[in-house]
């Protein structure tokens, strides 16, 4: 297969915020992701536009808006998001609202949905390239990247903007929590052609199942 290439990666999580320092002492298991609820603050948008955006949400604005900031990606590049959960925490509430009354308010439902994330980063930045969204078969990230860097394996693209994000699932969720449940968005742009400071893929051996440990190859 043909050689993909992975830059500019922006990540941001509980515990470890912007910090360049502490990502790195995280991917070589010297710092820990918090499992908690805390995003970041979003100063740079509307107060109205982030006041009722949820933990993934606001990751995934992050993050992109980091890209945009250390990039000279062109704005009209296509976007592929990636989720294990997505708004998992209003969907909860959607449900249980189902359950108990019956209802669904119109608010509630409109930022539930799986595309919320980057649809809002596209809306907060004017972006105009597009995006696709992919939740992956058994939470396999291998499964996802691969769809995710396919046109520009295929020459359809020159290039795109990986998004992942996922936030933390609810303690009501019991024992149905998955093991790895690390709140955590990262961004990236992947390219045919080589560039400063990139990482080469020659093939899928070193992508793992799971996004943390993919991440943490990258910031390797």
């Amino acid at each position: 297969m043909k050689s993909f290439y992975l830059s500019n990666v922006t990540a941001w999580a509980p515990g470890l915020g912007d910090d360049g320092k502490l990502w790195q002492a995280w991917a070589n298991n010297q710092a820990q992701i918090e499992q908690i609820k805390e995003s970041p603050k979003l100063e740079y948008t509307d107060p109205l536009f982030r006041r009722r955006l949820s933990q993934i949400t606001k990751m995934t604005v992050h993050v992109v808006h980091n890209l945009l900031e250390t990039s000279h990606v062109n704005p009209e590049t296509k976007i592929v998001f990636i989720s294990l959960r997505g708004e998992i925490e209003r969907e909860f509430t959607i449900n249980k609202g189902l359950i108990e009354d019956g209802t669904i308010l119109p608010a509630g439902f409109s930022l539930s949905v799986f595309n919320t994330p980057i649809s809002s980063a596209t809306l907060a930045f004017g972006l105009k390239g597009g995006y696709s969204v992919i939740y992956p078969s058994k939470n396999n990230f291998v499964d996802a990247l691969k769809t995710a860097v396919a046109p520009v394996l295929a020459g359809t693209e020159k290039e795109i903007i990986l998004v992942y994000a996922d936030e933390l699932v609810p303690e009501v969720y019991g024992d149905k929590r998955p093991a790895e449940n690390i709140p955590l968005a990262f961004a990236g742009i992947i390219s045919a052609e080589k560039k400063d400071n990139c990482l080469c893929f020659d093939d899928f051996s070193n992508v793992s199942k799971s996004p943390v440990e993919f991440l943490q190859y990258v910031l390797k």
